[in-house]
C-alpha cells in the first residue's frame, strides 16, 4: 500500500482530521480510484504515520478521519549526497528515486568546475518542482516518514563548509583506497563529482576541508551510478550491523 503526505496544514490532530489536495489528491482520485470508506496510509514527511478514512470527496481534495496516530524517531545515522547538476535531467531524475528509496537523508544540488549545466534562477524553480515530485513519489511508493531534503543548488565551495558531519567521504576514480567506517548514528557526507569528475585542485581542496577520498571499485561509475551506490554502501553497513530498523 503506497504512503501519502499531508502538509502540517492540511493536518487538524485535535480533531483527528486530515485533507488530501494537489498532486497526492490526484493520484488517489485518478490512479486508484479511491471512494467513501476507503483507508489510507499518511504521513507528514516528519515521522507521523496514521491511517485516514475517507469521509468526502470533492473535486480538488478528499478528506477523512485520523486513526492509529504514532511517531517514529527520526533515524539516528543520515546520510546526504551533493551531487554535481547533470547534463541529463533523466539521469538525475534516476538519482533521486533511488536514492530516495534507499534511506538518503539530504540531496545537494551541487555546481562544480566541470558542470556542464547551470540552470539559471527561472529554470531552477522548475527543476525543484520536479526533483521534489520525482522524490515524493519515490518516498510515497517505499513508504518513508521521513522525507529527504532536496537543498537549493549550491557551489562546491560551499557544500566544503557545510556543518554538522562526523564523516566527510569522496569517491574518486584516482583513489584506491576504501577504509573501513562504522556508520551507525552518524552524520554522513558523500562528495559525488558530475560528467568530467573532479579536477586535482578540486581534490586537494576537499582534503583540506576533511573531506577523505575513497575508492568506488576500479570501474569508473556514472554520477548517477556513485552517487545511489554512495547510500547503498551506509544502508548495507547497517545492515550488517543490525541496525537497518532506525533506517526510515
Amino acid at each position: 500500500m503506497d504512503l501519502f503526505y499531508v502538509t502540517p496544514g492540511q493536518l487538524d490532530l485535535d480533531r483527528g482530521r486530515a485533507v488530501i489536495d494537489g498532486d497526492e489528491f490526484h493520484h488517489l482520485s485518478r490512479v486508484l480510484r479511491s471512494r467513501v470508506g476507503d483507508s489510507i496510509a499518511v504521513t507528514d514527511g516528519a515521522g507521523l504515520a496514521a491511517q485516514l478514512t475517507v469521509d468526502a470527496i470533492g473535486k480538488r481534495s478528499l478528506e477523512g478521519t485520523l486513526s492509529e496516530v504514532r511517531r517514529f524517531p527520526r533515524p539516528a545515522t543520515r546520510v546526504s549526497v551533493a551531487i554535481s547538476l547533470l547534463k541529463s535531467h533523466h539521469r538525475f531524475d534516476l538519482f533521486l528515486e533511488k536514492a530516495t528509496e534507499l534511506g538518503v537523508d539530504r540531496i545537494i544540488p551541487m555546481t562544480t568546475r566541470r558542470t556542464v549545466s547551470t540552470p539559471s534562477e527561472e529554470k531552477f524553480g522548475r527543476k525543484a518542482e520536479r526533483w521534489r515530485s520525482v522524490v515524493y513519489a519515490a518516498a510515497r511508493q517505499c513508504r518513508r516518514y521521513y522525507l529527504p531534503e532536496v537543498s537549493e543548488p549550491l557551489p562546491f565551495a560551499e557544500v566544503l563548509r557545510l556543518p554538522g558531519y562526523d564523516l566527510r567521504l569522496m569517491p574518486w576514480e584516482s583513489e584506491r583506497r576504501m577504509p573501513g567506517f562504522d556508520p551507525v548514528g552518524k552524520g554522513i557526507l558523500f562528495l559525488v563529482g558530475g560528467e568530467g569528475g573532479f579536477t586535482g585542485d578540486e581534490v586537494a581542496e576537499a582534503e583540506t576541508a576533511g573531506f577523505q577520498p575513497v575508492t568506488f571499485g576500479s570501474t569508473i561509475l556514472r554520477a548517477e551510478t556513485a552517487g545511489i551506490f554512495a547510500v547503498a554502501l551506509v544502508r548495507s553497513r547497517l545492515l550488517m550491523e543490525a541496525d537497518a530498523g532506525e533506517w526510515l
